[in-house]
């Protein structure tokens, strides 16, 4: 006798679930380079600025060094004065319209803008069009990114599983270093290779022209991508954005939280990532080679350590992560700035000890950030809160470090700038609900008020 079989599955049937999930997870990986890789894009040209800026300084503006530096500093903080105009415009588009096709067109307007930097025509030729075309194409560079960071944030956030979000998050952030290291990296290389003068004279323009295959590359992995589950789910339910006024009015405790937190955040980013380089070499005495290794070497212990610490704060909270990183900063910058005042060894373990110590901060802000917010407010209102507080205390930063110095005459006044930063912070952390592991359809703070 012939034993009962079942009908054999049909392929189809049988291998569904796993192929539906292997697609999934094969589409949370392209979100996420897509993400990251315009973030990349944005750092790349910060990260060229910051290690080119005496070059930069010396080619486009008047004056003797110390004043070039000062202007070169200032219209790096110019493009961040800018930014909020830009989360004005491209916030409220990017929940109406969706976020795939707004991140399309600021990661073009980045690189193009970062491109042109590299051909404007010196001071010498032009006299102050050279600086006047740098200030607006910094403008520029503002203002897309306005809607960058928000955006891919937004957009990584959203694509994530919610228990897992802070790990996937953070690969936003290792786009971030990367794209600074890989700058960073390229200016320094060639700084080595053509020499002071070569840089001086041309040298400098180079890594700006790089930043046209990155942007072109990141428009193709977005120009694939579709739009986020989330967003679609919200649209077929006919969720549409709030207007402005009523945008900010209903979602003012989240943006508050938002802006408090970044001014800690950014103060300390774009002291340690912007600023190190000159401030290693004009106000420590290092070679100008040893002050540019310095924070690479950091920034590589930094990506290392960023899945790390956003896995961590899927399983302890985004809240303990924050706590941790604020008082570690609040309590050994001064110390660890004292270390790296020493000479080039005690700078790379002052750099390094600072930049883990800012990990917890950097690898969680698109888990924490955009769960905040509705799904509709949700681009809004990060944007906006985001980038106001930004560009007042974040792209600033460099440059009032450096007015503080020459004013007082204390070299220790960035880091008592950061510490001022980090109370701001911890003010901002105690009214901040924890979402690790919630739903994006949650509100957090009526959560946390029925808890």
């Amino acid at each position: 006798m012939t034993a009962f079989a079942p009908p054999a599955a049909s392929p189809a049937v049988t291998c569904a679930p796993a192929t539906r999930k292997q697609a999934d997870k094969a589409r949370l990986h392209r979100a996420i380079a897509a993400s990251a890789l315009g973030n990349a894009t944005e750092w790349f040209d910060y990260g060229i600025y910051a290690y080119g800026v005496t070059y930069i300084s010396a080619a486009l503006f008047p004056g003797d060094v110390d004043e070039a530096v000062l202007f070169a500093l200032a219209t790096f903080a110019i493009s961040f004065l800018v930014r909020p105009l830009g989360s004005l415009f491209w916030g409220p588009l990017g929940d109406r319209l969706g976020r795939k096709s707004v991140l399309a067109l600021t990661i073009l307007l980045m690189s193009g803008a970062t491109l042109a930097v590299g051909l404007i025509p010196t001071y010498a030729r032009i006299g102050w069009g050279a600086p006047a075309m740098l200030v607006l194409l910094r403008m520029v560079q503002g203002f897309s990114t306005g809607g960058e960071y928000g955006g891919a944030a937004t957009f990584m956030a959203e694509y994530a599983p919610d228990d897992r979000r802070g790990f996937y998050g953070s690969f936003l952030e290792f786009g971030t270093l990367a794209g600074f290291s890989f700058g960073a990296a390229l200016m320094l290389g060639f700084s080595l290779i053509l020499g002071d003068e070569a840089m001086h004279g041309w040298g400098w323009r180079i890594p700006f022209m790089v930043a046209a295959p990155m942007g072109l590359v990141g428009l193709y992995l977005r120009s694939r991508m579709e739009e986020t589950p989330v967003f679609r789910e919200q649209a077929a339910g006919g969720s549409q954005a709030p207007p402005l006024g009523r945008l900010l009015r209903e979602n003012r405790r989240p943006m508050l939280v938002v802006a408090g937190l970044v001014v800690a955040l950014n103060v300390v980013n774009y002291t340690l990532l912007s600023y190190m380089p000159t401030y290693l070499q004009r106000r420590i005495g290092l070679a100008p080679e040893e002050a540019l290794i310095v924070p690479i070497i950091g920034m590589l212990f930094m990506m290392l350590f960023l899945p790390v610490a956003g896995h961590l704060s899927d399983r302890i909270g985004r809240r303990p992560m924050w706590r941790l990183s604020l008082i570690g900063l609040l309590v050994a910058v001064v110390p660890l700035y004292m270390l790296m005042a020493t000479g080039l060894a005690g700078a790379i373990v002052g750099f390094v000890l600072l930049g883990l110590l800012y990990v917890p901060q950097l690898a969680t802000i698109s888990a924490t950030f955009p769960a905040l917010f509705p799904t509709a407010a949700r681009f809004s209102g990060f944007a906006i809160a985001y980038n106001v507080s930004t560009s007042l205390f974040g792209g600033t930063a460099p440059a009032i470090g450096s007015a503080l110095i020459g004013a007082t005459g204390n070299e220790l006044m960035p880091a008592f700038y950061m510490m001022a930063a980090c109370i701001v912070g911890l003010l901002a952390l105690r009214h901040m609900p924890e979402t690790a592991g919630a739903s994006l359809d949650d509100d957090p703070f009526a959560r946390e008020a029925h808890a």
